[in-house]
């Protein structure tokens, strides 16, 4: 970890901490909620060792980058301009690009955006779907699942973290990132009052990673992260002119079968029966890890690694 690099770089406004390790051709990592640039610690050190200058960003709102305070300024317009703006301040023109949960939303973006910035794509857990026009992201969710799923009760500015402060930190990030729980991911008020204590942390998931996560969260809460969700309405009204198009990149896609994303209703039928083919006509593979959850890059740090390396070694 000590070869690791950490730099900070102004771009769209902000200061963005950037942690970058080797040489050669670029993959850029782009983490999701509630994660940091950490969350690719193995996979940099891999592919510098396999030839690649590996850049893993705190993306806007998490760890040592800057958070803006309104909710306004976390749109998916926001986040591919950072992203933009990090790769003309490093002098990088293309990239291999890899994204995990909120990370992997920005990427399908980023290359619905700025397809000529990215060579080839690798997303984990959240499979690409086109802007509904006739519904808002959020009231969607809202009619399919209810108030209490998880995108619904992080709209409210302040909410969800005052029931976040009833938990140990500590104890509140072994939840979020060992749970193996498949089914729709909903808080009622009051869960947070009588959460049981998590189980033995698994091998893939040390005390040094949940210390380091805690304190980091400690440090800065998870307003940041939070933000992405609350501007999610507003992502939808500004990215209407985007409508129709496809996604015109190869594209690898994984995801865990233990992650609940994929057990949304729908979604493996979605994934396995061309309706994710249809907006991205480039896609190649589709991977699903058996006995993996959400966190998969973590969980089987290898064998994401061997995966990403046998797509892009391809370009």
């Amino acid at each position: 970890m000590e070869r690791i690099e950490h730099t900070t770089v102004s771009t769209n406004g902000i200061n963005m901490h950037v942690a970058s390790i080797g040489s050669g051709p670029v993959i850029l990592f782009l983490h999701g909620f509630p994660d940091l640039w950490y969350s690719w610690r193995h996979q940099l050190l891999s592919f510098a060792d396999l030839g690649y200058r590996a850049i893993a960003p705190d993306l806007r709102g998490y760890g040592d980058s800057d958070s803006s305070p309104s909710h306004e300024s976390y749109t998916l317009l926001h986040i591919v301009g950072d992203l933009v703006g990090l790769l003309d301040s490093l002098g990088v023109d293309q990239v291999f690009l890899v994204g995990h949960d909120w990370g992997a939303i920005i990427a399908w973006w980023m290359c619905m955006i700025r397809p000529d910035r990215v060579k080839a794509l690798v997303n984990m857990s959240v499979e690409f779907h086109p802007r509904n026009p006739s519904v808002k992201t959020v009231d969607a969710f809202k009619a399919l699942f209810g108030e209490d799923y998880y995108i619904c009760r992080f709209q409210e500015p302040g909410d969800i973290e005052e029931d976040f402060a009833l938990v140990d930190m500590k104890k509140l990030v072994n939840g979020f990132f060992t749970s193996h729980n498949t089914r729709p991911p909903c808080i009622p008020k009051s869960v947070f009052k009588y959460l049981p204590d998590p189980p033995a942390l698994p091998a893939w998931f040390t005390e040094q990673d949940v210390c380091f996560y805690a304190d980091k969260f400690s440090q800065k809460g998870f307003t940041g992260g939070l933000n992405y969700y609350r501007a999610m309405n507003l992502s939808w009204e500004l990215t209407a002119p985007w409508d129709g198009l496809q996604i015109k990149v190869p594209v690898k896609y994984i995801t865990g079968d233990l992650d609940p994303t994929y057990h949304i209703p729908g979604t493996k039928e979605y994934i396995h029966e061309g309706g994710l083919k249809k907006h991205v006509p480039f896609l190649q593979e589709v991977v699903v890890m058996e006995g993996v959850g959400h966190f998969l890059q973590q969980e089987k740090p290898k064998e994401i690694t061997d995966h990403i390396y046998g797509f892009f070694k391809k370009f």
